[in-house]
């Protein structure tokens, strides 16, 4: 099996590729594999040259902190979720995410994505519950990595200055569910920073590794 990996030294480095071989089995993620070619002190690529480790972020390698989060065969995908097995093809292509800045290599810097948050003041602050609450919908909600799969592969996410993407979306169904005082004025941010530029592609859906039905939060916000 080939491993294309697409790396840059730096942020302000030109990205190149490098390949390697793998002839393990095929039962392990792609951060095993990771981990597989970075276990030399010697790394050395399918031409017989000498390079540097792979730079990629992990943290919990069970699906629940996002960090791994990269572009697995042009699908983004978390790198511990996803199995050579259930790859198709004898080559297997790792990038980084393209919507933002990259550190190195496999390595992004996806603080736009809270300083979008903090920018339009999306947080609960004091827990003021409005009444019916569907506790089922805010569970499954609250399970989002923020990741940036879904800002990834969506249409109309490009920089975060204005549209902030799915996970802005469901974060405001939270605050508008959790601080009725707060319900109004999310509705409208909401609207400016999502509602209104949304296409309702739907392939945030498609690749959240949470599986949140965003349309949801998105109805219960139009209603």
């Amino acid at each position: 099996m080939k491993v294309r990996i697409l790396r840059q030294e730096a942020s302000d480095a030109t990205p190149h590729w490098e390949s390697f071989d793998y002839d393990g089995a095929r039962g392990i993620s792609v951060a095993g594999l990771l981990d597989h070619i970075n276990f030399h002190d010697d790394i050395v690529t399918d031409d017989g040259k000498k390079t540097s480790r792979i730079m990629w972020e992990c943290s919990c390698l069970q699906g629940v902190c996002g960090a791994c989060a990269m572009v697995i065969n042009n699908v983004p995908a978390l790198a511990c979720e996803t199995f050579l097995r259930d790859l198709t093809g004898d080559v297997v292509t790792l990038r980084p995410l393209q919507k933002f800045p990259v550190i190195r290599d496999l390595v992004v810097n996806r603080n736009v994505i809270h300083e979008g948050l903090k920018r339009t003041n999306v947080f609960v602050g004091e827990y003021r519950p409005k009444d019916g609450e569907d506790h089922t919908h805010q569970y499954t909600v609250a399970k989002c990595l923020k990741c940036g799969l879904c800002l990834e592969v969506c249409p109309n996410y490009t920089s975060g200055r204005s549209f902030l993407g799915a996970l802005f979306a469901n974060d405001c169904y939270l605050v508008y569910a959790r601080n009725h005082e707060k319900s109004k004025d999310i509705r409208k941010t909401y609207a400016k920073n999502f509602g209104n530029s949304c296409s309702k592609s739907l392939s945030c859906m498609d690749v959240c590794p949470m599986s949140i039905p965003t349309i949801a939060s998105m109805a219960r916000l139009n209603r």
